[in-house]
């Protein structure tokens, strides 16, 4: 009898730990230590500064548009330049030595600019020796697609890439397919790479409070690692 009295206990003891709790799923979610505020204060977001192996996209355009035509890649008017692979290849990647090559402009470094200021920098050079300044030169700097890389409990893991400026931390993870039910929410790591090297942080994805911190928002070629829970090592939940 009292054999059977600890297997049962220790059967529901099982059970009880090998659950994941509804809280422990649940996204944003207002908890002792969120704001007591409806609104959650936004961090300001910095502009992105340019780093090694980032691609940008330059497009100049201007009333007549054979007067630009030899200072855009090859590919610019066509709808291939617009995919990722074609971003790839008319892009311009910034080298080892922080710098990009522009037709007929040459190299111009743009190690640690923002887009406006490499914006710029291209009509200044571009009106100061190929123009004149009543020209109408329209100049567009973009990032050549959003780039981020996520592993561990998600849907789908690898590198994926949005075509849009801003990207948040809840939007890379839906775009990776979500995290798995095995998958834990409050320890999820950013890994970025920094001038002053690589910093890590881990996010509490079902805190509110993580829309306030400035891992919120992502950079360009972020490293985004979602842990397992205890659960899974047990082979349970």
């Amino acid at each position: 009898m009292n054999k059977q009295l600890v297997y049962i206990f220790f059967f529901i003891s099982v059970f009880f730990t090998s659950c994941i709790p509804v809280k422990d799923l649940v996204y944003l979610q207002k908890k002792d230590n969120s704001s007591n505020e409806n609104a959650i204060t936004m961090v300001e977001s910095k502009p992105y500064r340019l780093q090694t192996h980032d691609v940008i996209s330059i497009s100049i355009k201007a009333s007549d548009p054979k007067f630009v035509a030899i200072f855009n890649p090859t590919a610019s008017g066509s709808s291939s330049s617009h995919s990722e692979s074609g971003l790839y290849f008319d892009g311009f990647t910034v080298d080892d030595h922080g710098n990009i090559r522009i037709p007929v402009l040459g190299e111009m470094n743009v190690m640690g600019f923002t887009l406006e200021e490499v914006r710029i920098s291209v009509e200044k050079q571009l009106l100061a020796d190929y123009f004149k300044d009543d020209a109408s030169i329209f100049v567009v700097v973009k990032l050549a697609g959003f780039r981020y890389t996520i592993n561990g409990e998600v849907g789908s893991t690898g590198t994926k890439t949005l075509f849009q400026e801003k990207v948040n931390i809840m939007e890379a993870v839906a775009n990776a397919g979500d995290i798995s039910i095995t998958g834990d929410r409050k320890s999820v790591t950013i890994i970025r790479q920094t001038p002053n090297g690589t910093e890590m942080k881990d996010l509490d994805l079902t805190n509110i409070n993580v829309m306030g911190s400035p891992y919120y928002f992502l950079q360009p070629n972020d490293y985004i690692y979602v842990k397992p829970l205890k659960q899974k090592t047990w082979g349970t939940g």
